[in-house]
C-alpha cells in the first residue's frame, strides 16, 4: 500500500513489523503500519474475527491469542470479558492490541466466511454533521437508529451502515455486482436488459438481494439489528440505477440522452425493505444522476472530496469501468465520464485478479528479481490494478517495454512472466492493450475538460484519486507512464471510495444534502463523443510516457 511505503520512507527504510496470524492449519504473514489495533489489521486482510462493538471492546467477542510478541497491560474492557487464567495465556480482545513490533497470535474467534469483505477506514474529511431529518421522526420502536449507505458501482456494491446520531460509519461491505454475469460493462448489461423485460427484471433483482445479503452479513458478523436501520441512500453511475430500477435504462443507448437528465429513480420500493430485513418505515432514497453517463457517484464523490471548496485548480478521478472525472475551476465543474473498462479494477485481464487476498498490488524490482505485494500475505494469484501499474512503470523504465507498448524482441512472444509456477503470472500484450485503451480514455476526458476550462496541467493545484484502485496506487509509478499529470506528487490524494464517502455524507448531513443540490447548479457536462479533437487526444494518451511535464 502506498501508505505502508509513505511509513517505510518516514522511517528511514526500516523494515514493517509483521503479524503472524495462525488459522486453519496455516500461518499467515500480515505487515501493517503500527498504531492499528490487531482487528483494524485483520479487517484489512479479509481474516475476520467476531466483533459486534464496533472494535470498542464492550462486546468480547473478538478473542485472539497471542503467543508471541509484547503486550501491555490489558484495558479495563479486556478484565471486564476476559478472567485472570485467560489473560495469564496470552488471550486477549484484538480490538485492544495495538502491536508496535512482530507479532504472533491465534484466532480464537474467527467469524463466518463470507463472499462480502470488509471495507477499509475512511479517509479525509466530512462534512459538518447535521442530522438530515429531526430525530423524533424516527419510528417510536427504534432506539438506536441506523442508517445505510449503497454505491452501487459497476463492478462492485459497496455497503455502509451508520449510526445517525453520531455521524460514525459502524461496519461496511463490499463485494461482486452479480449483474457481472450479464457483461462487465455497462453497454453490455444495458443491451441485454433492452432485449429482454425478463431479464431486466433478473438483474435488478440481482442487486436487491445482493444489497440484503451485504447487510446480513454486517448484522450476523456485528451482532447488529437491522430493525434499527431507518435510512437508506444509493449512489451510483446512471446505467446502474436505472438497471435497479427498471425505468428508462433503454434510454442510455441512444446519444440523445447522454447529456440530460434519466428519470431512473424507482417507482415502488414497498417490499425491499423486507428483502432487507430494515424496519418495515425506512426511507429508501436514490440519489438522482447527473445525466446520461454522469451519475450521482460522482456528485458524491465531489461532496466527500471537499472539491468545491478550493479556489480552483482541483481534479477528481475515479478510475473503474466507467470511470467519471471532474473539474473545479474555482465557478464551473466540468464533469465527464470516460469508459475505462474494468482494467483498473483487475478485470479483463489474463493476470488480473481484483482487490482480494491473493492479488498483487505493488511489484518492486531489485537487481531485476521481482518483489511482490500481496493482499492477506498469501500466495498471488494475479495483479490487481496497482500492481499492474507498477509492473508496466518498470518495464517501461527498465527498456523491456516500449513507450508504445511494445516488448523489447528479448520478451518471449506469450509475454512478460512475473511469476513462474504451474499457473504462472504472464502480463501479454493484450493486458498492456487494454490497459493503454483505459489510460487513453482518462488521459483524453481530462484534457478536454482541462481546454474547456481554459486551464493547463500546470494550473492543478490539487488531484484527487478515487476508488478501490487508489487505496494501493503508487503515484510516481502512475505518473510515470502518464496515467496521472506530472505534478508534484503531494498534490495527488489517495481517497479511497469518494462515492460512498459522499453518500454517508448526504445520509448523515443536511449540510451535505445541501451542497448535494448545489453542485447541480455548477456542473457543466461535457461529452467526450462530441468533442472533435478526442480521437487525437486519445491516441496522444496511449503512449506510456509522463504527461503534463515541461
Amino acid at each position: 500500500m502506498w501508505q505502508l511505503w509513505l511509513w517505510q520512507h518516514a522511517n528511514g527504510g526500516d523494515p514493517l513489523p509483521v503479524l503472524f496470524v495462525k488459522l486453519e492449519g496455516r500461518e499467515h504473514r500480515v505487515s501493517f503500519v503500527p498504531g492499528q489495533s490487531l482487528k483494524e489489521i485483520l479487517d484489512a486482510t479479509g481474516v475476520l474475527v467476531r466483533s459486534g462493538c464496533n472494535g470498542r471492546g464492550a462486546c468480547g467477542l473478538c478473542r485472539v491469542q497471542v503467543e508471541a510478541g509484547e503486550l501491555g497491560e490489558p484495558s479495563q474492557n479486556e478484565r471486564i470479558h476476559l478472567d485472570g487464567s485467560q489473560l495469564a495465556q496470552g488471550v486477549r480482545l484484538a480490538c485492544q492490541v495495538l502491536p508496535e513490533r512482530d507479532m504472533q497470535i491465534l484466532i480464537l474467534s474467527l467469524a463466518p466466511k463470507s463472499d462480502w469483505k470488509s471495507l477499509p477506514s475512511r479517509n479525509g474529511r466530512r462534512m459538518k454533521f447535521q442530522p438530515t431529518s429531526p430525530l423524533r421522526d424516527i419510528p417510536q420502536n427504534v432506539k438506536t437508529p441506523y442508517g445505510v449507505a449503497v454505491d452501487l458501482g459497476t463492478t462492485n456494491i459497496s455497503i455502509s451502515l451508520c449510526d445517525l446520531t453520531g455521524a460514525e460509519r459502524l461496519a461496511g461491505r463490499y463485494g461482486v455486482n452479480p449483474q457481472m454475469t450479464f457483461g462487465t460493462d455497462v453497454v453490455t448489461r444495458l443491451v441485454a436488459a433492452s432485449e429482454s423485460p425478463k431479464l431486466a427484471q433478473t438483474m435488478s433483482q440481482q442487486v436487491v438481494e445482493a444489497i440484503g445479503q451485504a447487510l446480513l452479513d454486517i448484522s450476523t458478523r456485528r451482532e447488529m439489528d437491522l430493525q434499527q436501520v431507518v435510512r437508506l441512500a444509493l449512489v451510483g453511475n446512471t446505467a446502474m440505477l436505472a438497471l435497479l430500477s427498471g425505468r428508462n435504462y433503454e434510454l442510455l443507448l441512444q446519444p440523445r440522452y447522454w447529456m440530460h437528465p434519466i428519470d431512473c429513480l424507482p417507482e415502488e420500493t414497498g417490499t425491499w425493505p423486507a428483502t432487507w430485513g430494515i424496519h418495515p418505515q425506512a426511507t429508501i432514497e436514490f440519489i438522482p444522476p447527473l445525466a446520461g453517463f454522469v451519475g450521482s457517484d460522482l456528485l458524491a464523490s465531489v461532496i466527500a472530496t471537499r472539491l468545491t471548496e478550493d479556489v480552483g485548480g482541483s481534479l477528481f478521478v475515479d478510475f473503474g469501468t466507467n470511470s467519471e472525472i471532474a473539474l473545479w475551476d474555482g465557478k464551473v465543474l466540468w464533469v465527464t465520464s470516460a469508459a475505462g473498462g474494468p482494467a483498473f479494477e483487475g478485470c479483463g485481464l489474463s493476470c488480473g485478479l481484483p482487490a482480494e487476498p491473493g492479488a498483487i498490488y505493488g511489484v518492486n524490482f531489485k537487481d531485476g528479481v521481482p518483489n511482490f505485494d500481496v493482499i492477506a500475505d498469501s500466495e498471488p494469484h494475479g495483479l490487481c490494478g496497482s500492481g499492474l501499474v507498477d509492473l508496466i512503470s518498470y518495464l517501461v523504465r527498465s527498456g523491456k517495454l516500449s513507450s508504445m507498448g511494445q516488448f523489447a524482441p528479448s520478451i518471449p512472444r506469450e509475454g512478460f512472466t512475473l511469476v513462474e509456477d504451474k499457473q504462472g503470472i504472464v502480463l501479454t500484450k493484450g493486458d498492456v492493450d487494454v490497459f493503454q485503451r483505459a489510460k487513453a480514455a482518462i488521459g483524453a476526458g481530462i484534457n478536454v475538460l482541462l481546454t474547456q476550462a481554459d486551464m493547463g496541467y500546470e494550473d492543478l493545484q490539487r488531484v484527487c484519486v478515487g476508488g478501490a484502485f487508489g487505496h494501493f496506487l503508487n503515484i510516481i509509478n502512475a505518473q510515470n507512464i502518464g496515467l496521472l499529470p506530472q505534478i508534484p506528487p503531494n498534490f495527488v490524494e489517495l481517497c479511497g471510495n469518494t462515492a460512498l464517502a459522499g453518500c454517508e455524507d448526504v445520509l448523515l448531513s443536511s449540510v451535505a444534502y445541501q451542497h448535494l443540490n448545489d453542485l447541480r447548479d455548477k456542473a457543466r457536462v461535457i461529452n467526450l463523443s462530441q468533442c472533435p479533437d478526442f480521437d487525437a487526444l486519445f491516441f496522444e494518451n496511449l503512449y506510456l510516457q509522463p504527461v503534463g511535464s515541461d
